[in-house]
C-alpha cells in the first residue's frame, strides 16, 4: 500500500489556505451585499434633501424658479453666495445665530451637570425612597411639554424681576432673558437625561467603588475621578441629544421668549416663511445656516449617538 507523504499533504493545505479563505471572504460579503445595498440606498434618499437646499440657496431667484435644483449642479455651474449675505445682514440671521448659542450651551452644560450628579446619586448612594424618586422621574417622560407650557409662562410673568441687567437682557429670570431660557431647557431635559446616565452608571463594575470607599474617597471623589471619566461616551451623547433637541426648539421659545432681540434661529426662520413665504431663495439660504452647525456636530461625533443608545438600554 503506498504511504501519502506527510510534508506533501501539509504543503497543499497551506497552499490551498489562501484560497479557502478568499471563497469564505467572499460568500461573506455576498451574503452582506443586500443588506449594504439597502444601507448605500437610505444613506442617498435621505441625503437628497439636504443636497437640495444646499443647491437651491447658492442659486439666485429667477434660476429657481426656472428649473429644479438638480439643473444646477451641469455645467455651467452657476453659484452665488448673495442669499448668505441678505439673510445674514439684512433679515438679522447672524444675531439669531448668536442667540442659539447662547440659549444652547449653557441649557446643555446645566443638563450634563444637574443629571449627572443625579444619576449617581440613584445608581450608588442609598437614601429613602430611591426607587419611587426614580420611578416618578422617569414618569415624566410620558408628560407632553405643551401640558407645561401655560404654568411655565404663569410662572414666569408672576416672578419676573425689574433689576436692569443688559446682559440678561433687562430682566434676571422671566419671558425677557436668557436665564428664562436656561432653566426651562433644563428642566425638560432632566428627565431622559437623569434615565440615560443612571443606567450607565448603574452598569459600571461595583468593585471600583468599593475600593475606592474603602482608600477613605467620599462621594464627590468617586464621582469626578472614576464616574466621569469612565462614563464619556455616555455623556457625550447625552450632550449631542441635549445641543440638537435645544438647537432645533421652536415650541418653546415660540411660547416663553418675549422678547424678539432674544430669539433664535427656528424663531426667526418661522417669522421668515411668514414674511418671505415666495423668497424661496431667502429661505434656504437661513434653514441651511441654521442646520450647518447640527450637521458638523452629528458627523463630527456620530459614533456617540449609538453608545448613548446602547447606554439607555442597558440593564443590571
Amino acid at each position: 500500500m503506498a504511504r501519502r507523504n506527510p510534508s506533501t499533504a501539509n504543503g497543499s493545505t497551506v497552499a490551498a489556505a489562501p484560497l479557502i479563505l478568499a471563497l469564505r471572504t467572499g460568500r461573506r460579503l455576498a451574503g452582506r451585499l443586500p443588506l449594504h445595498l439597502a444601507i448605500i440606498g437610505l444613506i442617498v434618499l435621505w441625503s437628497i434633501p439636504t443636497i437640495a437646499l444646499l443647491v437651491s440657496s447658492l442659486r439666485e431667484a429667477t434660476a429657481i424658479a426656472s428649473s429644479g435644483w438638480w439643473n444646477a449642479i451641469k455645467e455651467p455651474l452657476d453659484f452665488t453666495v448673495e442669499n448668505y449675505e441678505g439673510v445674514l445682514e439684512k433679515q438679522g440671521m447672524a444675531r439669531a445665530f448668536f442667540n442659539s448659542l447662547i440659549i444652547t450651551i449653557p441649557s446643555t452644560v446645566s443638563v450634563i451637570l444637574v443629571a449627572a450628579l443625579a444619576a449617581y446619586a440613584f445608581a450608588w448612594m442609598k437614601f429613602p425612597a430611591r426607587n419611587l424618586l426614580f420611578l416618578l422621574m422617569v414618569a415624566l417622560l410620558v408628560v407632553p411639554v405643551q401640558m407645561t407650557l401655560i404654568p411655565v409662562l404663569r410662572l414666569y410673568t408672576d416672578v419676573t424681576v425689574d433689576a436692569e441687567l443688559p446682559i440678561l437682557g433687562g430682566r434676571i429670570f422671566g419671558t425677557s432673558s436668557y436665564v428664562g431660557m436656561w432653566v426651562a431647557h433644563t428642566a425638560y431635559g432632566l428627565p431622559f437625561a437623569i434615565y440615560l446616565l443612571r443606567n450607565f452608571f448603574g452598569s459600571l463594575p461595583r468593585d471600583l467603588f468599593e475600593s475606592a470607599y474603602l482608600d477613605g474617597a467620599s462621594d464627590l471623589r468617586v464621582f469626578f475621578r472614576i464616574v466621569l471619566p469612565l462614563s464619556m461616551p455616555a455623556i457625550s451623547a447625552l450632550a449631542i441629544f441635549q445641543f440638537l433637541w435645544v438647537w432645533n426648539d421652536l415650541l418653546v421659545a415660540l411660547i416663553l421668549l418675549g422678547d424678539p432681540n432674544l430669539a433664535p434661529m427656528t424663531l426667526k426662520i418661522n417669522n421668515l416663511v411668514s414674511s418671505f413665504g415666495t423668497n424661496y431663495q431667502v429661505l434656504t439660504a437661513a434653514a441651511f445656516i441654521s442646520m450647518a452647525l447640527p450637521l458638523v456636530i452629528f458627523f463630527a461625533l456620530q459614533r456617540y449617538f449609538v453608545q448613548g443608545i446602547l447606554a439607555g438600554a442597558v440593564k443590571e
